[in-house]
This record gives C-alpha cells, sequence and structure tokens, in this order.
C-alpha cells in the first residue's frame, strides 16, 4: 500500500527525491493546526492529543513517523510525530499542534505552505 502511494506521489510529482547518500521521501502541501477542542481527546494511534506536544496527523503517512516540517514561507522547522489522522475529505497535508504551529510562525495566518521530510530511526535532530 505505501509503496503504491509513493509511486502515485512520484508520478504526480508530489515526491522529490533526495540525494543518494541520503534516501528520503519529501511531501509539499497544506499545513494547519488543530482546534482547541481537540485538547484531551483521543488520537487515532490511541495518544491523548495534548497541544503542547509536538505531534501532527497526516493521512499520507503511516502512524507514528517521524516527521521535518519546514514552513516554506520562513524556512523554520520542527521534528513531530504523526500520530492522528485528518478528516478523510481534507485537502491539507498535516495538521500540527498550536505549539507546532507557533514554533513554525503561522498561528495568526491559520495555514501555510510546508515540506514535510520523512526522518529515519536514527537520523539526527
Amino acid at each position: 500500500m505505501i509503496k503504491r502511494l509513493i509511486l502515485l506521489f512520484i508520478c504526480f510529482g508530489i515526491i522529490e527525491a533526495a540525494p543518494a547518500q541520503k534516501p528520503s521521501i519529501t511531501l509539499y502541501g497544506q499545513a494547519s493546526y488543530y482546534a482547541a477542542k481537540f485538547h484531551g481527546r483521543r488520537t487515532a494511534s490511541g495518544d491523548i492529543f495534548n497541544h503542547s506536544k509536538l505531534t501532527a496527523a497526516c493521512n499520507s503517512l503511516p502512524l507514528n513517523t517521524r516527521v521535518r516540517i519546514t514552513n516554506l514561507r520562513n524556512g523554520r522547522s520542527v521534528i513531530a510525530i504523526t500520530n492522528d489522522r485528518l478528516h478523510a475529505k481534507t485537502s491539507r497535508l498535516i495538521d500540527l499542534t498550536k505549539t507546532g504551529a507557533e514554533r513554525l510562525g503561522f498561528v495568526k495566518a491559520g495555514l501555510t505552505r510546508v515540506k514535510v521530510e520523512i526522518l529515519r530511526e536514527n537520523e539526527v535532530e
């Protein structure tokens, strides 16, 4: 399933291949952040959602995937773990906690264009 999804993304130019010495997948899309009403609710992974942590919701990646999210407007980045899913009909790539949105500098705007890079287990932050 993941291989088919990656192949589909490559065909449509959504994924950019990284240099040969550092195999990675990069996705580009729109990011937003969770509404306050979700604080304390259970996520798709079973975790309790907390706005002060660096977690994210994404439909394109497996749960518990470590990702580096970079705001393309200002270059700021954070590392988060996917632990939830977005609504099935959303066009957004990823939703962050309010802490993640603050660190990326888009709380006032509500949305921003981002680059999402999948990190390997042993990759240094």
